[in-house]
């Protein structure tokens, strides 16, 4: 599939966002982020922030972004407008947070309430938004369980590294972003190794029925120019940037992050923090890209590309 850059920042920016406002909400109900207003404001200001500015960035993938708005009418059926409609429902509980975290105090019940709602919020549309991948039947790399699960630990990585930076490197954040890299890296791993065995949803016999007439191929291509399907989704990467991109994406959004979260735990200071938020971020939008760069649509068969 072609790796818009739009979508691929959409995903990135607002799973990290995601994942920063519901940290917020839970960690702050547990009574381990610091109380005050100087902190908490700002913490919801940079989650709002990253959550904007992915969805901003979507509509750029959009032909007619002033259409977009129609999207948010086929909440019975689909998942994309699922993922538009509870990113509206979140705003609502995240300012009600921010609101009664300034006037009424991070302690305050109506306070804890609203975060966790935020929180349950900000996942359901994580959730969601990995549904529009996951529910496509003729994506073998993407129609699996393991992409919610993928999208809802990077979310939960990402924002916990970024809530580590924001806290000046407080124990609990560090230890919980910790704990989700490394669950968020196992899940990738074996993400990667999954897609890598798993055979072909059809091939050109079984597409066209002839499988059992012999060996089957194409006489000739469908069209004798590129047209929008290969664009679309006919984009390919080569196995050796495959592999490279991935051990990119492992160094860069998991290994530097968790190994400089590791040198704040032991007390070098916020600096080691900062690094691993940026560093996390950037991982993440390698792995993204990818996911959408590996992924192969069976339509792919009938122009003499693997499915």
């Amino acid at each position: 599939m072609n790796p818009a850059f739009s979508v691929v920042f959409l995903t990135t920016a607002s799973g990290a966002g995601y994942g920063l406002l519901a940290w917020l909400g839970v960690l702050n109900a547990a009574g381990v982020l610091p109380r005050s207003a100087w902190f908490g404001l700002p913490a919801l200001a940079v989650a709002l922030a990253l959550i904007v500015a992915g969805l901003m960035g979507s509509t750029f993938h959009l032909g007619h972004p002033e259409r977009a708005w129609r999207a948010l009418s086929q909440w019975r059926s689909s998942w994309l407008s699922r993922e538009g409609v509870m990113a509206i429902i979140t705003f609502a509980p995240a300012g009600g947070f921010g609101l009664a975290w300034l006037v009424l105090g991070a302690a305050a019940p109506a306070t804890v309430a609203l975060g966790l709602a935020a929180a349950l919020c900000g996942a359901l549309t994580v959730f969601s938004q990995a549904m529009i991948y996951a529910s496509l039947k003729p994506i073998r790399q993407w129609h699996q369980g393991a992409v919610p699960v993928n999208f809802l630990l990077l979310g939960a990585f990402s924002g916990a590294a970024c809530l580590a930076a924001l806290s000046g490197g407080a124990a609990v954040p560090v230890v919980v972003a910790l704990a989700f890299g490394v669950a968020a890296l196992a899940a990738k791993l074996g993400y990667w190794r999954a897609i890598d065995r798993a055979p072909a949803l059809a091939t050109l016999a079984s597409a066209t029925g002839l499988g059992g007439m012999g060996p089957v191929r194409s006489l000739e291509l469908p069209h004798t120019e590129e047209n929008y399907l290969l664009r679309e989704m006919g984009f390919a990467i080569g196995r050796r940037h495959a592999r490279r991109l991935r051990a990119i994406a492992a160094g860069l959004g998991f290994a530097l992050p968790l190994l400089l979260l590791l040198l704040a735990l032991v007390g070098l200071g916020p600096a080691p923090t900062a690094a691993a938020a940026l560093a996390a971020l950037a991982g993440v939008y390698v792995e993204r890209w990818l996911f959408f760069a590996e992924a192969t649509h069976t339509v792919t068969l009938y122009y003499g590309r693997a499915a």
